[in-house]
This record gives structure tokens, sequence and C-alpha cells, in this order.
């Protein structure tokens, strides 16, 4: 249903939280996105929501009725395939300093909690906490361990976590919470990228472990290449 939020914006709230409908939620907001374009209305996909914020004044009405007339559409929109995108991780030393213990909380051992992480297919639901922080869905339920008690006051970028049923990463160095089990040398995040977020909602990620040689070396040519 959609709901007034604020003095000029919508929510539009799913009933359920689960990947069919992050799939829907994501296909309608780029099908949104094309067809506001001129109005300049932003969307913002949530977990299980939808925001509209238009650039000035518009008619509830008007809108609610476009809205609709989209939501007929999503369906269809929603089977065309996603974009996948391949991630190199290192789960080694300081990589992984939460490794032991998601171990413990799960009863997995090391190189279980890895190779289930790797196995993993993820959905990117929606991207905040900071620019390009990207929520992903598709965790394995037995990896799911809940936040760290004391938040770290800073987390390395390219840190990946785990929170609860879910993992994300880390794309600028940010205090976080987040129990981390490894890291990626790709920039998810540039002011000299268009669009500046190497991930959307509605992406597919798999994950392909590389060794602390290779992080260093691809991590060492990111940066020279972000002029960093």
């Amino acid at each position: 249903m959609l709901f007034p939020l604020a003095d000029n914006a919508w929510i539009l709230r799913w009933d359920d939280d689960s990947q069919q409908s992050t799939r829907q939620i994501t296909a309608l907001a780029r099908t949104a996105l094309n067809s506001f374009a001129a109005d300049k209305i932003e969307v913002v996909p949530g977990l299980a929501t939808l925001t509209f914020i238009p650039a000035g004044l518009f008619d509830e009405e008007v809108l609610r009725a476009r809205i609709e007339r989209l939501l007929e559409e999503t369906d269809a929109v929603a089977s065309e395939p996603s974009r996948m995108i391949e991630l190199p991780i290192c789960y080694d030393g300081e990589c992984g300093p939460d490794l032991d213990e998601v171990a413990q909380h799960t009863g997995l051992s090391r190189d279980e909690v890895i190779a289930r992480h790797l196995g993993g297919e993820y959905l990117v639901a929606m991207l905040g906490f900071s620019p390009g922080f990207p929520y992903l869905r598709g965790l394995p339920p037995e990896l799911a361990t809940p936040r760290r008690a004391t938040p770290r006051l800073q987390i390395p970028a390219g840190s990946v976590g785990i929170a609860g049923p879910q993992t994300g990463i880390y794309p600028q160095a940010t205090p976080g919470g987040w129990q981390l089990l490894g890291r990626t040398p790709v920039l998810l995040f540039s002011l000299d990228q268009i669009p500046p977020t190497l991930l959307q909602p509605g992406d597919v990620v798999r994950f392909r472990r590389i060794g602390a040689k290779e992080f260093a070396a691809l991590q060492d040519s990111a940066e020279k290449g972000s002029g960093r």
C-alpha cells in the first residue's frame, strides 16, 4: 500500500520481507526511474519498501495512479535476468578477524564458514548506511550471526561482514558492528565513476576466493587506478 511520508513523499510497503519481494521492488524501481525521469521524482528502494520523493509539489492521486500502472507491469520486468557480478574476497589473516567468532557461534569450523559463505549467491536488496554499502540477501541461514556487542571505531574499506541473516560490504573505512569474514580489494564507490556505485539493487553477487598476495596486488592496482 502507498502511504504518505513527510510533507511531499510517499512510501510503498510490502507485506513480506523476502527475496521475491526484493526482486519486485528493484524491478519496480528500475521501471519507475525511467517513467518518472522527466518529473524529477527520486525513487529509493528499501528492504521491504519503495519511496518516491518528488522534487516539487506533486498530486498524490496522480502519483498513486501511475504507481499502480507500474505495479501491473512489474511481474514481467522482475523475470528479466539480473546482472551477475563476481567479487574477489580474501579470508586470510587480518582480512577475516571475526571468522573464529562466527565459527564458534554457528558450530562450524573456519573452513566450513568460508566454504558456505563462498557458496552463496547474493541479491543486492538496497544501498544504505554509507555511500555504496550493499545489503545482500542470500546468506546461508546456518551462518546467521548477531552483530558484535561492541562496534569497531573503524572498519577497513572492502570488509565483508555478517549481521543477522545478511551479508554486506563496507565501501569506505567507517565505524561498524558487523562480524567481519573477509575483504575485497574492489572499489565499490567512487565519484569518478558513472554511476558512482559499482553495485545496484537487483544485482546478484558471487564471491571468488583469493589469497593475501593477490589481495594486496589487486588493492594496489585499485588504489592507483582511483588516484589515491
